[in-house]
């Protein structure tokens, strides 16, 4: 009897065990029933009927990635260059993803493959270098038509690394050594042309700052000069204005009047005048003087 139970429970188990199935977050179950597809198990409990229902596979949810081997690809410029990419795709429709091809992962590594010698086999070398978004961008878009049929969406595809041979490699650092070399020289001389141009634009402001101080001065001189003579002018036309005041007050008579212009005459002879302007009640006296000059003459013979 207790055999019998015993066996009765292991069976009880069994059934359970092939009848209850849980589903973890992010996946689902693929069931079919006596061999064809029946439905697709989400996440939680599931039921499903013993011995003519079964998991066909459990498909994950998650995005994920695959890492394609590095291939060798030659350029237009015939370089053979190693390029090593990742794909990360996810799963959109499961039971495509089980039922339309073999193996998933295989399908996209060998259309990754030939699209990516393809789409750099087109390119030259340094185009291969500068143009990794564009590579990028094409695999994604090729990759992604192409899989939609597998119920698969390829969300990014990025080159990890691309090698191109040694002597190549050795090759460009040469030409980036000499490349920077050059743009030093061509800092340098930048910066000896601007170093001249500065020290030249200085040169001319100090001139011109000389030559405008110097002006400055003359001017300031010359007004100076001006003013003191302006001056002069004016005491000398006091002084003659008092003197002329005190010879009317005193009503001189005509000699007086010829002495005392006689006398004006010499202190303005004094001056730096070119030309004097001689008054013409002067001119009598200036001639009695010749006069007197001659006849003194006429008496030492």
């Amino acid at each position: 009897m207790l055999g019998f139970l015993f066996v009765l429970f292991v069976i009880i188990v069994i059934i359970a065990y092939k009848t209850i199935k849980v589903v973890r977050q992010s996946e689902v179950f693929i069931i079919e029933r006596l061999g064809k597809f029946h439905k697709v198990a989400g996440a939680g409990l599931t039921i499903i009927i013993p011995f003519i229902d079964r998991v066909r596979s459990v498909v994950s949810l998650k995005q994920q990635t695959m890492d394609i081997p590095p291939q060798n690809v030659i350029t237009t410029d015939n370089v053979t260059i190693t390029i090593d990419t990742v794909v990360f795709y996810k799963i959109t429709d499961p039971a495509k993803a089980v039922y339309e091809i073999q193996s998933l992962k295989k399908g996209i590594e060998y259309l990754a493959i030939t699209t990516i010698r393809d789409i750099v086999g087109k390119m030259e070398l340094d185009e291969t270098f500068s143009s990794r978004d564009i590579i990028n961008t094409k695999l994604r878009t090729v990759l992604d038509e192409a899989t939609d049929v597998w119920g698969c969406k390829v969300d990014r595809v990025e080159i990890k690394d691309i090698t191109p041979p040694a002597d190549i490699r050795d090759a460009m650092e040469k030409q980036m050594n000499a490349e920077r070399n050059k743009r030093a020289l061509i800092l340098q001389a930048e910066g000896e042309r601007q170093s001249a141009i500065t020290l030249a634009e200085g040169r001319k402001e100090a001139a011109i700052l000389d030559a405008e101080a110097d002006r400055e001065a003359r001017m300031r001189r010359a007004t100076g000069e001006a003013a003191a003579i302006k001056e002069v002018a004016v005491a000398k036309a006091q002084e003659i204005q008092m003197v002329y005041d005190a010879i009317k007050k005193s009503n001189p008579d005509d000699k007086l009047v010829q002495i005392k212009s006689l006398e004006a005459l010499q202190e303005v002879a004094k001056g730096e005048a070119n030309k004097i302007f001689i008054p013409f009640e002067a001119t009598a006296a200036l001639s009695s003087l010749g006069a007197v000059k001659d006849v003194l003459k006429d008496d030492k013979k």
